[in-house]
């Protein structure tokens, strides 16, 4: 099976090579970690036991913070070794364990760069956040009687109607998993339908609760509200947008300026990925917007605060800021749901205690989208035109406002608590 897989793998190459290509050139994207990604992995400490977790992107890297620091307090004697698998997770792991613990890229699922990387690694046991399931690193652990344990599990919409075409092949996958952890007691039948053994299942929440720190303000926010040379204006900040979104951020804050009462809203867009900054910066002058781009002043202290006239948008375009940019607001849309794009984190807007809005399209936060809009803590609107009222209503109205903000906040400190669980789960599999 796996040099069939190997051969797959090879011909999948192949095929998208012109993609990552191109990506490597003009987007500087893939351009490191290729000897980690053929398995040469090292670690700081051999002769401590090691805990290798996976994370594929920043969200997971994100979701790992609570997980880590349980380890740190409670298993101290073991390693830490973090994978990922784009170069945002791969930066977003550095910024928060580089000091402390061993960050890489994740092997290609090739047999010999799993084995490879497995023998370098010797891990006792591998956490995988919230999914990602490759067929010859599930083998290769197994072979190596080593447990497979998915954290914060979840099949989201879209891998639940594939895997339940492919059920025969990936029921086989999943039989290498050790224990599931899962979010939520509809993820936890989604793995059970696609052939997951039922006493291999657990619920215990999830992390995302956990690692949203619930606060009125994060280090750095200050800095970032005096470079910007913010006052006493209303704030809007569209953060982790997507594809064709801004478009309709950008349609409801020119209705909004036309409004005397809406005069002098400031709109800040965070994209969620850094290879559209400049796409999205030709976007807001296309629309008659001037631009500060917060990557020009960022870094430069001595570069005076922008005047900030009533046309100015603000550009978010750099990495690690999302949520210091969230403190500065008085409303916030979270990205990617306003089109198919399976949503962003709302739990991390909501903690902050702001008014959090997002859009139809937040599918892959389910549960959170679930206990918000049940607690009052947080607005879902169905297009552009919702939200436009929904904006209209919600600066006129601040004692609405800051009521769903503390609701919202009220709503994930009361959903907190699984990362405990989940620790006990993993400390009786390992000691056993």
């Amino acid at each position: 099976m796996k040099y069939i897989l190997n051969v797959l793998y090879f011909l999948v190459i192949l095929l998208v090579s012109p993609i990552l290509i191109y990506r490597m050139i003009r987007q500087n994207r893939y351009r490191q970690g290729w000897s980690n990604r053929f398995g040469f992995v090292e670690r700081k400490n051999a002769d401590k036991k090691c805990v290798w977790i996976h994370a594929v992107s920043v969200g997971e890297v994100n979701a790992t913070g609570t997980i880590v620091k349980e380890f740190e307090n409670q298993l101290a004697d073991y390693e830490i070794l973090i994978s990922t698998t784009t170069d945002t997770g791969f930066a977003r792991a550095n910024a928060l364990y580089a000091n402390k613990h061993n960050i890489t890229f994740f092997p290609l699922d090739f047999s010999f760069c799993m084995q490879r990387a497995f023998k370098r690694i010797r891990p006792v046991c591998c956490l995988l956040m919230e999914l990602e399931v490759w067929p010859n690193f599930c083998h290769t652990a197994a072979k190596e009687n080593i447990p497979i344990v998915i954290v914060n599990g979840r099949i989201s919409d879209r891998s639940y109607h594939r895997y339940k075409k492919i059920k025969f092949f990936i029921s086989k996958i999943f039989k290498n998993i050790t224990l599931i952890l899962c979010q939520t007691n509809a993820y936890a039948k989604r793995f059970a339908e696609i052939g997951c053994s039922a006493e291999k299942i657990v619920v215990t929440g999830s992390l995302k609760y956990d690692t949203a720190q619930i606060t009125d303000k994060v280090e750095g926010a200050d800095e970032l509200k005096n470079r910007l040379g913010l006052t006493d204006q209303k704030v809007w900040i569209a953060g982790g947008t997507g594809n064709d979104e801004e478009k309709i951020i950008l349609g409801v804050f020119k209705e909004l300026k036309t409004d005397p009462a809406f005069e002098k809203l400031l709109l800040a867009v965070v994209p969620r990925k850094p290879e559209r900054f400049n796409e999205v910066a030709k976007l807001i002058t296309e629309n008659g917007f001037d631009l500060i781009r917060y990557s020009e002043i960022k870094g430069d202290p001595w570069k005076p605060s922008p005047a900030l006239s009533p046309n100015i948008i603000i550009l978010g375009d750099t990495m690690g800021d999302l949520r210091k940019f969230y403190c500065l607001a008085d409303i916030i849309f979270v990205g990617r749901s306003l089109v198919p794009m399976g949503g962003s984190d709302m739990a991390e807007a909501a903690a902050l205690g702001r008014c959090t809005t997002f859009g139809p399209y937040a599918t892959n936060f389910r549960h959170t989208v679930n206990v918000l809009l049940q607690g009052d803590g947080a607005v879902q609107v169905q297009d552009g035109e919702e939200l436009l009222a929904t904006m209209k209503k919600l600066l006129s109205d601040t004692i609405l406002a800051e009521k769903i903000a503390q609701n919202g906040q009220n709503v994930i400190r009361a959903n907190q608590g699984a990362t405990q669980r989940t620790i006990e789960q993993i400390k009786n599999l390992i000691a056993g």
